[in-house]
């Protein structure tokens, strides 16, 4: 009899009884997002698209037929929705592409975790604000200036309208674990601090949050595990890191992280003329994830750290660092 009762204990571990499913798994916040729950006793399945296997199943989020057929087969618990088109520049060149993913798909996911009972995190962003009057609270009216802002507040309708439990979780600029530097709006930048012999125009005019994808997985499962025991965790709710950087700002963090210079490097002041407009500070005000005791934050100088090492050309570095 003994023994029986360790054999089933040991499958408790083997395979949790609570499901997530998470959309855009294979990009950096989907990977992030997978690994937390993944590790912290949920059965999660990711799934993506172009980079989904074999680790992570492959689903056209634009193929409603089979969307059906997952939610159906898994009978997910939560469902994290972190794909989307979130280069507001594509957005802008591409805009009936952009509207499908991070519209239509997000709302027929929504009305899909309706029919078994999912919770469903939608996950947006800080540019549904026009940045003229920060910091902003969820209920703050928002104005986005450019076509990838207005998809995603579209998208935030479409979740909200179809699926009343749903949560919304607004987010800012991400960085983390990079597969490629290309990857984050913030690993990108380390190229022009590492080539130090030729000087690099920086913007020092917009306000950024940089946000560790960790800390925002942390914030999903949190807020997973909070509403499995209260229904009354839905809406909308803001997540952010609390450092205020402009581009500039980082690239001499990231500079000063890894003792390089930073003489090459040149601040820009005037607001950029190219591409889709920006806000100038859509800082998101997180009290009312705090008030639930929910958040995590990576100081940026760790965190930069982690996701960069890699990616070093220099690599003396490593000793002076790690040894």
């Amino acid at each position: 009899m003994p023994e029986m009762l360790v054999e089933m204990e040991q499958e408790d571990v083997d395979i949790p009884n609570r499901r997530v499913l998470i959309t855009g798994a294979t990009g950096l916040l989907g990977r992030a997002v997978y690994k937390e729950f993944n590790e912290n006793s949920w059965h999660a399945v990711g799934c993506g698209y172009r980079r989904a296997r074999p680790k992570f199943e492959q689903v056209n989020l634009l193929d409603s037929d089979a969307v059906h057929v997952i939610i159906q087969d898994f009978q997910p618990h939560v469902i994290v929705h972190c794909a989307a088109e979130r280069r507001p520049d594509v957005v802008e060149s591409q805009p009936d592409a952009a509207s499908q993913i991070n519209v239509s798909a997000a709302g027929n996911l929504a009305k899909e975790a309706v029919g078994v009972g999912a919770f469903l995190i939608y996950i947006s962003t800080d540019y549904v604000f026009d940045g003229t009057n920060p910091p902003y609270k969820e209920h703050d009216a928002p104005n986005p200036l450019n076509l990838y802002g207005k998809t995603k507040l579209e998208g935030e309708k479409a979740v909200l309208e179809n699926n009343e439990g749903a949560a919304v979780l607004r987010i800012p600029i991400l960085y983390g674990e990079v597969e490629r530097l290309d990857e984050s709006a913030v690993t990108i930048i380390f190229d022009k601090v590492q080539y130090s012999n030729k000087s690099a125009n920086m913007d020092h005019w917009q306000q950024r949050f940089p946000t560790n994808v960790k800390d925002v997985a942390s914030v999903c499962r949190q807020l997973a595990e909070k509403r499995m025991l209260d229904p009354s965790v839905k809406g909308t709710f803001h997540w952010s890191g609390n450092e205020q950087m402009t581009k500039y700002e980082m690239a001499c963090a990231i500079a000063d992280a890894f003792n390089l210079p930073s003489s090459h490097l040149r601040p820009i002041t005037d607001s950029p003329v190219v591409g889709a407009l920006r806000p100038r500070n859509a800082q998101l005000d997180c009290s009312r994830l705090e008030m639930l005791g929910i958040g995590q934050r990576t100081p940026f100088r760790v965190g930069i750290k982690e996701s960069l090492w890699p990616f070093l050309v220099d690599k003396r570095w490593r000793q002076t660092v790690f040894h």
